[in-house]
C-alpha cells in the first residue's frame, strides 16, 4: 500500500474514532439529564418520605474535551444542575400542604461521582423555599427513611444555602393563623456523617418585628413529625417594634441562646428596651430582663419561669404565661408579679403621664390577667393583690401641704411650720377591673395620724371615692389654735375613743390630682 493510501486510511480511522467520541459524548450528556433528574426525585422521595413533584430540571456540562470526558468517565467534570417548582408532599396525610416547595435550585455534581456510594455535592443553592410544619401529632404513621441509602444510593451535601425562605408552623385548630418566620438567608453546613447541621441564619421576626441573627445545630430531619426536629443555638434580636402590640412601646434589643426542636422551644438570655413606655401615659422608662421561657410553636403559647426585670432603678420578678385556653381564639396574659423593694418614682412616671406626684418604696405583690377581650389593654387589665408605701412623700405641693397639716394637728402642734414635708406609710389590698381600683383595704399614717379606708379609684376620670376613719394622736382641742382651741376642750371625750386622741368617720373624693378631704357624717 502507498504511503498516500496510508494517509488516507488513517485520517480516515481517526476522523471514525473522534465522530465516535463525539457521538459517545453527545449521548452521555442526553442521558445525564434524565439520570440525574430520576435520581434527584429518587432520593428526595426516600430521604423525606414524600411524594415529590418537578416542573424542571436541565443539566449544563462544563467545557471538555470529549476523549477527557470518556477517558477519565467523567472525573473531573462538573455538571451544572438546576431546577424549578420542586414540591414534596406527605404520601400518608394528603389533607396536609406540601412539606416543602422551592422556586428554583441549583448545584453543581462531579459527573464520574454519579455512580459513586455516597454521591458528594459540595454546595446546594435554594431561591424561595417554604416549610410548612405540621403541629405536633399531624403526622402519624409517616416513617422516616434514614439516610437515603438504598436502591437510590446515599447522597451527602457538605454545604445549603437558602435566601428568601419562609418558616410556617402550623396551628392545631381549624381558622387559626399559622405563625410565620421569614428567614431572609439561610447557610446550611454539614459537619459529619448523621450529625446535626451547622446552621446561620437571618431571619424577620414577626411578633414584634425585628432582625434575629442565629447561629447553631439543626437536625437531624425528623420525617416522622418536621416539629421534632431538634434545634440549638444563640440569637442576637435588634430593633424590634413593640409598638405593634397594643398598650405598650419601644424598640427591643436581645441576646441569648435556646435549645429543642421546631416546634418547641427553650430560651434563656437578656433583653433591653431603653425607651420602654405605656402608650396611655408615653413616658418613657428604661427596661431590662433576664428570663428563660418556653415556647410552643404549634399554638404560639408561651410559659415565662421566673423573668428578673429592672425597671429604671426598680428590680422585680414575673411568672406566668401567654396562654390560649381551649375554645379561645385568641390568648390569655395570666402573670404574677413580686416587686420587693420598687421605686415609686419609676412606677408611676411608667403608669401615668406626666411626672409622679409621689416617691418613696413601694412592696408589690399582684396577680395580672389580660383575657383575651376586644377592649384595649386596659380596659380589660385585671390585677388582684397588695402593695406598701414606705417613707412616702407627695411630690405635688397641694398634697403634700394637706399631709403636713394633718401630721402637724395630729401631733398636736397645729401651727409648728417646722412640721414639713413628713414621710407617709401606705398598705393595702386591691382589685382592678374594668378601669375601676376597688381596695378593699387601704391605711395610711403620717406622724401622728392613722388613716383606715376602703373604696374606689377610677383610672379612666381619675375620680377618688373612698371612706373610712381617721386616727389622732392628739385630742381635738389640741389640733386648733387660738379661741378654737379652748372652745373644743369641753368636747375633747366625745371624740376620744378606739384608743385615739381623736377619732373621726371621714371621706376623700375629688381627683387624684386635687383630692378633697371632709367629714363622712353620714356614717357612724
Amino acid at each position: 500500500m502507498t504511503r498516500k493510501k496510508w494517509l488516507l486510511t488513517g485520517a480516515i480511522t481517526f476522523s471514525l474514532g473522534l465522530t465516535g467520541l463525539f457521538v459517545a459524548a453527545s449521548v452521555l450528556r442526553t442521558r445525564f439529564e434524565p439520570y440525574i433528574r430520576d435520581q434527584a426525585v429518587a432520593w428526595l422521595r426516600t430521604r423525606f418520605d414524600s411524594d415529590v413533584q418537578l416542573t424542571a430540571l436541565h443539566v449544563h456540562l462544563g467545557a471538555t474535551s470529549p476523549l477527557r470526558l470518556l477517558r477519565n468517565r467523567g472525573r473531573g467534570t462538573l455538571a451544572q444542575v438546576e431546577g424549578s417548582g420542586l414540591v414534596l408532599r406527605p404520601r400518608v396525610r394528603r389533607d396536609l400542604p406540601p412539606v416543602v416547595s422551592l422556586r428554583h435550585f441549583s448545584f453543581a455534581v462531579d459527573v464520574g461521582g454519579l455512580f459513586d456510594s455516597p454521591r458528594r455535592i459540595a454546595r446546594v443553592t435554594l431561591d424561595g423555599m417554604e416549610l410548612n410544619i405540621p403541629p405536633k401529632g399531624e403526622r402519624a404513621g409517616l416513617t422516616p427513611a434514614g439516610s437515603g441509602s438504598g436502591e437510590t444510593g446515599a447522597v451527602e451535601i457538605d454545604e445549603v444555602f437558602a435566601t428568601n425562605t419562609t418558616l410556617r408552623i402550623l396551628p392545631k385548630e381549624e381558622g387559626k393563623k399559622p405563625l410565620i418566620f421569614d428567614i431572609s438567608r439561610l447557610l446550611l453546613r454539614s459537619v459529619g456523617k448523621s450529625a446535626p447541621l451547622y446552621y446561620e441564619a437571618l431571619l424577620i421576626n414577626p411578633k414584634p418585628p425585628g432582625v434575629i441573627h442565629s447561629k447553631g445545630d439543626f437536625g437531624p430531619w425528623s420525617a416522622d413529625d418536621p416539629g421534632d426536629t431538634p434545634l440549638k443555638g444563640t440569637y442576637t434580636f435588634d430593633d424590634a417594634d413593640l409598638g405593634i402590640f397594643k398598650g405598650i412601646a419601644g424598640i427591643l434589643h436581645s441576646t441569648g441562646s435556646f435549645e429543642g426542636s421546631l416546634s418547641a422551644i427553650t430560651a434563656q438570655g437578656e433583653a433591653r428596651v431603653p425607651d420602654f413606655r405605656l402608650k396611655g401615659s408615653g413616658n418613657r422608662v428604661p427596661l431590662s430582663t433576664t428570663f428563660e421561657v418556653l415556647v410552643d410553636g404549634g399554638n404560639g403559647n408561651t410559659i415565662l419561669k421566673p423573668v428578673q426585670a429592672v425597671l429604671g432603678s426598680t428590680k422585680f420578678s414575673t411568672s406566668g404565661g401567654v396562654i390560649r385556653q381551649e375554645g379561645e381564639t385568641r390568648r390569655t396574659i395570666s402573670l404574677r408579679v413580686s416587686m420587693p423593694a420598687g421605686n415609686m418614682e419609676d412606677v408611676l412616671r411608667l403608669a401615668m403621664k406626666g411626672p409622679p406626684f409621689m416617691s418613696g418604696t413601694l412592696a408589690l405583690s399582684s396577680s395580672i390577667e389580660i383575657p383575651p377581650l376586644a377592649q384595649t389593654v386596659r380596659e380589660k387589665l385585671d390585677l388582684d393583690g397588695t402593695f406598701a408605701i414606705r417613707n412616702g412623700r407627695f411630690l405635688r405641693s397641694a398634697v403634700q401641704d394637706k399631709i403636713d397639716s394633718l401630721s402637724r394637728r395630729g401631733q398636736g402642734e397645729p401651727g409648728n411650720e417646722d412640721i414639713a414635708r413628713v414621710f407617709s406609710d401606705m398598705k393595702g389590698s386591691f382589685r382592678l377591673d374594668d378601669q375601676v381600683i376597688s381596695f378593699r383595704s387601704l391605711s395610711f399614717s403620717t406622724p401622728g395620724a392613722v388613716v383606715k379606708l376602703a373604696g374606689n379609684y377610677n383610672l379612666a376620670s381619675e375620680l377618688l371615692d373612698f371612706h373610712g376613719s381617721l386616727a389622732l394622736q392628739a385630742r381635738v382641742s389640741q389640733t386648733m389654735t387660738g379661741w378654737k382651741h379652748w372652745a373644743l376642750i369641753p368636747v375633747d371625750p366625745f371624740f376620744a375613743k378606739n384608743g385615739a386622741g381623736t377619732f373621726l368617720r371621714i371621706k376623700i373624693g375629688g381627683t387624684a390630682k386635687s383630692p378633697d378631704f371632709g367629714l363622712d357624717h353620714g356614717r357612724k
